[in-house]
């Protein structure tokens, strides 16, 4: 008797199931976490596939796992997406100097940065930006740097008390953050603790730049699947909506909570660790 074939085929995309439901929980557990989500889904498609590039399957499958994590911020953080709203509607009817509309344009303002340089480096695209050899170093890199901010860093601010230079650094910083293994979240949040914000509020405003960041980042990707005509992928992308939506969620929750009492310092040493660990790997020849 025959193994059943569980992968999901719709239109000549085939991926294995239980690689779809891993790549939405690695998706929705560390684009929130300063750990870098590209770096993550790099390694997995380097563990699962091939390392040479992301190809139209790889793809389609990231916009899929985004949309998910999209929606887990956009649930979380709610009312700050209502006050956001409500602050475009003030901004329209000149009224740009209320609380909603400065969180609304200090959001905007970080994401500019990145939004520019995301498109130049969409097509101007380095060999080397999508590497494990870059992936390994930057984790090592500003896992360090996310451990230095967070323990030499006394805060005093939280987000009321955000200002246009505070948040266009924060958004110059996050253009780091398309080399994959910097971390979007990582390095928003150590620029922010490097400015003077507290560790939860740092992580706060972090998740609302990400709002934009993923929505960004999701339409520069699908834009690829479509030009490529990978747009048939039916209950894959379902599945990967869904198990994304479920992690992002659980990982905005806890890490919002263990944020309250705790540092970053683990999360700068499970960095540390595995890029000592991806370079001995390749140092050995035993990945590559």
């Amino acid at each position: 008797m025959e193994t059943p074939d569980l992968a999901i085929h719709t239109s000549g995309f085939s991926m294995i199931l239980y690689h779809i439901i891993l790549l939405a929980i690695i998706q929705g557990l560390t684009e929130f976490l300063p750990v870098s989500s590209s770096g993550h889904l790099g390694l997995f498609h380097c563990f699962t596939d091939h390392c040479a590039s992301w190809d139209k399957e790889n793809m389609a499958m990231d916009v899929a796992v985004h949309i998910g994590t999209l929606l887990a911020v956009l649930v979380y953080f709610w009312r700050d997406v209502m006050r956001m709203l409500l602050g475009l509607k003030d901004i329209s009817t000149g009224k740009a100097r209320s609380n909603n509309a400065r969180l609304m344009l200090y959001v905007l303002l970080s994401s500019i940065p990145v939004i520019i340089a995301g498109f130049a480096l969409h097509y101007f695209e380095p060999d080397w930006i999508r590497t494990l050899q870059t992936i390994a170093w930057m984790t090592l890199i500003f896992g360090l740097v996310l451990w230095y901010a967070d323990a030499k860093t006394t805060a005093i601010k939280d987000v009321e008390q955000m200002t246009y230079k505070d948040s266009l650094i924060i958004g110059l910083a996050q253009v780091l953050a398309l080399i994959p293994g910097v971390s979007r979240s990582g390095i928003t949040m150590t620029a922010a603790r490097f400015l003077g914000y507290n560790r939860s509020e740092s992580a706060h405003y972090s998740m609302l730049m990400a709002i934009v960041a993923i929505s960004g980042a999701g339409l520069l990707i699908g834009k690829d699947v479509l030009e490529e005509g990978g747009t048939q992928l039916g209950i894959a992308a379902l599945i990967g909506v869904f198990f994304s939506f479920i992690s992002g969620l659980i990982a905005i929750f806890t890490m919002m909570k263990f944020l309250q009492k705790a540092t970053f310092t683990a999360f700068a040493i499970y960095r540390v660790v595995l890029g000592i660990a991806l370079l001995a790997l390749l140092h050995t020849g035993t990945i590559g």
